[in-house]
């Protein structure tokens, strides 16, 4: 048998691409081709996607980004603006293949490190971090049992939102996604992404990628962007208006979310990851979800200690003050020159 190859992803290869990461276990949305142009195109990185293939078959894939920036560091990272990364294969050989030669190409890009956003360990004696775990859920196909399975306080902000008359609406693009989502966003002290990547994420996953906003009486309180994944959902991008504290436009939202996903016949609601101690954190511990641990691994180039660039930080602390009173407008001009560097 010859042995693997490692080549570097094209528009030529997209469908084989996805095809292996459809069917691989390990993989995820975010080992999707069409991140590469999400990357590009959407935040202006360079992306480096390297699959590994064996007589014209891949047998893995690593979907790889490279983030410079002043502020923030040079690094190397499957994947940027994901939860999930790192090497997903068929076989041993490929695994250490593309984890081999995305060492070589860290090192050749001289950048401080290389990080590799695993769900499970996957590199003995590399640096980890367990600042984040993620949220997966199983849901059952009777809406009514998943409202029942919410713990007592939770499903009282659920209901709530009912009895406030808010409904959902699937959206075509996001320019009211946008609104919900940066007012959000400038409340936490955090700067927003810039709104092409989500005009760019809509145009490459088309109806992978959903808006679903929710109104009441006419206005936008909360407005969710979601990825659909086999037979999961991940709700990833959403947030609220001040209204939404209110009537309690979230907790409607995600819940009119999962009741979609059942009544279309999907499996999991995948929350995504939270840094533990935060209010997302324990907002998803409220809905009866468990936390899972993330491997996030590092080999270290030119760094000497790990990164540490999350709000969390207590160098970011003023910054994050000062942000949450910038006007809307204001921050969704300056936002987008940052975030889009934070990977």
């Amino acid at each position: 048998m010859s042995s693997v190859s490692i080549r570097t992803l094209d528009d030529a290869a997209d469908a084989a691409w996805d095809r292996f990461v459809g069917d691989c276990a390990e993989a995820s949305f975010f080992h999707r081709a069409g991140w590469r142009r999400v990357l590009e195109n959407g935040v202006g990185h360079r992306a480096n996607f390297l699959y590994a293939e064996r007589d014209g078959s891949i047998e893995g894939v690593l979907p790889l980004g490279h983030v410079r920036s002043r502020l923030f560091g040079n690094a190397l990272i499957s994947a940027p603006f994901s939860v999930y990364g790192g090497v997903a294969a068929l076989t041993e050989e490929a695994r250490g293949a593309l984890t081999a030669e995305a060492v070589r190409l860290a090192e050749k890009l001289g950048v401080d490190y290389l990080e590799m956003r695993n769900r499970k360990p996957a590199n003995p004696g590399w640096p980890s971090k367990d600042l984040y775990v993620t949220f997966r859920k199983e849901i059952d196909p009777d809406p009514e049992k998943n409202l029942l399975a919410i713990p007592r306080k939770q499903r009282a902000m659920v209901r709530k939102g009912i009895k406030a008359g808010l409904q959902g609406v699937i959206d075509k693009g996001v320019d009211r996604f946008f609104h919900a989502y940066s007012s959000s966003v400038r409340n936490l002290g955090t700067p927003v992404f810039p709104k092409r990547l989500f005009m760019t994420l809509k145009q490459e996953f088309g109806d992978a990628c959903e808006v679903l906003t929710v109104e009441r009486e006419g206005r936008v309180v909360a407005s969710v962007m979601s990825f659909y994944f086999r037979d999961e959902v991940l709700p990833y991008y959403g947030g609220g208006t001040d209204e939404a504290r209110d009537v309690k436009g979230n907790d409607f939202m995600y819940w009119d979310l999962m009741r979609r996903a059942a009544e279309r016949g999907l499996h999991w609601f995948d929350y995504g990851r939270s840094k533990v101690g935060t209010g997302s954190y324990s907002f998803k511990k409220n809905w009866g979800f468990e936390p899972q641990p993330l491997a996030y691994e590092f080999h270290l180039v030119k760094a000497k200690d790990l990164p540490d660039v999350n709000p969390l930080n207590p160098k970011y602390r003023l910054f994050i003050e000062v942000w949450k009173r910038l006007p809307l407008g204001v921050s969704q001009r300056l936002g987008p020159l940052i975030a889009k560097n934070l990977g």
